[in-house]
Protein backbone atom coordinates (compact mmCIF):
# COMPACT_ATOMS: atom_id res chain seq x y z
CA UNK A 1 0.00 0.00 0.00
CA UNK A 2 1.19 3.50 -0.90
CA UNK A 3 -1.53 5.31 0.69
CA UNK A 4 -1.59 5.83 4.27
CA UNK A 5 -4.67 4.87 6.13
CA UNK A 6 -6.02 8.46 7.27
CA UNK A 7 -6.09 8.80 3.41
CA UNK A 8 -8.80 6.07 3.03
CA UNK A 9 -12.04 7.58 2.42
CA UNK A 10 -13.56 4.36 4.60
CA UNK A 11 -11.39 5.79 7.25
CA UNK A 12 -12.45 9.02 7.32
CA UNK A 13 -16.24 7.80 7.45
CA UNK A 14 -15.49 5.09 10.30
CA UNK A 15 -13.89 8.52 11.90
CA UNK A 16 -17.34 10.29 11.71
CA UNK A 17 -19.41 7.48 12.82
CA UNK A 18 -17.18 6.93 15.68
CA UNK A 19 -17.89 10.67 17.05
CA UNK A 20 -21.56 9.46 15.93
CA UNK A 21 -21.59 6.87 18.27
CA UNK A 22 -20.19 8.95 21.04
CA UNK A 23 -22.47 11.68 20.67
CA UNK A 24 -25.19 9.47 21.04
CA UNK A 25 -23.95 7.58 24.09
CA UNK A 26 -23.94 11.01 25.80
CA UNK A 27 -27.81 11.04 25.58
CA UNK A 28 -29.21 10.93 29.30
CA UNK A 29 -31.61 8.32 28.10
CA UNK A 30 -28.50 5.83 28.16
CA UNK A 31 -26.54 7.25 30.52
CA UNK A 32 -26.73 4.26 33.07
CA UNK A 33 -26.12 1.41 30.67
CA UNK A 34 -22.49 1.12 31.27
CA UNK A 35 -21.54 -1.99 29.56
CA UNK A 36 -24.16 -1.61 26.96
CA UNK A 37 -22.02 1.30 25.97
CA UNK A 38 -18.58 0.44 26.68
CA UNK A 39 -19.95 -2.57 24.19
CA UNK A 40 -20.86 0.34 21.28
CA UNK A 41 -17.62 2.19 22.02
CA UNK A 42 -15.47 -0.93 21.38
CA UNK A 43 -17.10 -1.93 18.38
CA UNK A 44 -16.82 1.38 16.85
CA UNK A 45 -13.19 1.96 17.84
CA UNK A 46 -12.67 -1.62 16.23
CA UNK A 47 -13.74 -0.34 12.89
CA UNK A 48 -11.26 2.13 12.44
CA UNK A 49 -8.47 0.08 13.99
CA UNK A 50 -8.53 -2.40 12.00
CA UNK A 51 -7.97 -0.23 8.78
CA UNK A 52 -5.31 1.38 10.13
CA UNK A 53 -4.19 -1.81 11.68
CA UNK A 54 -4.61 -4.00 8.54
CA UNK A 55 -2.73 -1.32 5.99
CA UNK A 56 0.33 -1.09 8.05
CA UNK A 57 1.35 -4.33 6.69
CA UNK A 58 1.89 -3.51 3.28
CA UNK A 59 0.70 -6.50 2.38
CA UNK A 60 -2.95 -6.61 0.99
CA UNK A 61 -3.98 -10.28 2.20
CA UNK A 62 -3.24 -9.16 5.61
CA UNK A 63 -4.89 -6.10 4.71
CA UNK A 64 -7.56 -7.94 3.45
CA UNK A 65 -8.43 -9.82 7.01
CA UNK A 66 -8.43 -6.68 9.14
CA UNK A 67 -10.72 -5.24 6.36
CA UNK A 68 -12.90 -8.16 7.34
CA UNK A 69 -12.49 -7.58 10.92
CA UNK A 70 -13.70 -3.77 10.57
CA UNK A 71 -16.75 -5.41 8.78
CA UNK A 72 -17.97 -7.62 11.32
CA UNK A 73 -17.39 -4.32 13.91
CA UNK A 74 -19.50 -2.51 11.61
CA UNK A 75 -22.22 -4.75 11.90
CA UNK A 76 -22.05 -5.24 16.00
CA UNK A 77 -22.07 -1.41 15.92
CA UNK A 78 -25.15 -1.76 13.62
CA UNK A 79 -26.56 -4.30 15.66
CA UNK A 80 -25.82 -2.36 18.91
CA UNK A 81 -28.23 0.86 17.34
CA UNK A 82 -30.76 -1.71 16.88
CA UNK A 83 -30.66 -3.00 20.09
CA UNK A 84 -30.45 0.37 21.46
CA UNK A 85 -33.88 1.17 19.85
CA UNK A 86 -35.58 -1.87 20.93
CA UNK A 87 -34.80 -1.27 24.16
CA UNK A 88 -35.71 2.38 24.43
CA UNK A 89 -32.86 3.22 24.83
CA UNK A 90 -32.25 5.51 21.75
CA UNK A 91 -35.38 6.81 19.34
CA UNK A 92 -35.15 5.69 15.44
CA UNK A 93 -35.01 9.45 14.69
CA UNK A 94 -31.84 9.56 16.89
CA UNK A 95 -30.03 6.52 15.47
CA UNK A 96 -31.03 6.76 12.03
CA UNK A 97 -28.04 8.74 10.18
CA UNK A 98 -25.26 6.46 12.48
CA UNK A 99 -27.28 3.47 11.31
CA UNK A 100 -27.15 4.68 7.70
CA UNK A 101 -23.75 5.71 7.86
CA UNK A 102 -22.67 2.28 8.98
CA UNK A 103 -24.58 0.61 6.34
CA UNK A 104 -22.38 2.50 4.03
CA UNK A 105 -19.06 2.02 5.74
CA UNK A 106 -20.01 -1.92 5.61
CA UNK A 107 -20.31 -1.21 1.54
CA UNK A 108 -17.46 0.43 1.20
CA UNK A 109 -15.46 -2.28 3.22
CA UNK A 110 -16.73 -4.91 1.26
CA UNK A 111 -15.61 -3.27 -2.48
CA UNK A 112 -12.24 -2.45 -0.55
CA UNK A 113 -11.65 -6.19 -0.33
CA UNK A 114 -13.07 -7.19 -4.16
CA UNK A 115 -10.92 -4.39 -5.16
CA UNK A 116 -7.63 -5.58 -2.77
CA UNK A 117 -8.22 -9.72 -3.72
CA UNK A 118 -8.84 -9.31 -7.76
CA UNK A 119 -5.28 -7.12 -7.46
CA UNK A 120 -3.98 -10.43 -5.66
CA UNK A 121 -5.61 -12.85 -8.36
CA UNK A 122 -3.67 -10.78 -11.00
CA UNK A 123 -0.52 -11.68 -9.44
Amino acid sequence: MTKSFEEFEVHKKGVLLTRQIFDLLNKSSIEKEFSFKDQLKRAVISITNNIAEGSEYNNNKQFVRYLKFAKGSCAEVRNMLILARELKFLSEEEIQESLILSIEISTNISNFIKYLNSNLEKK
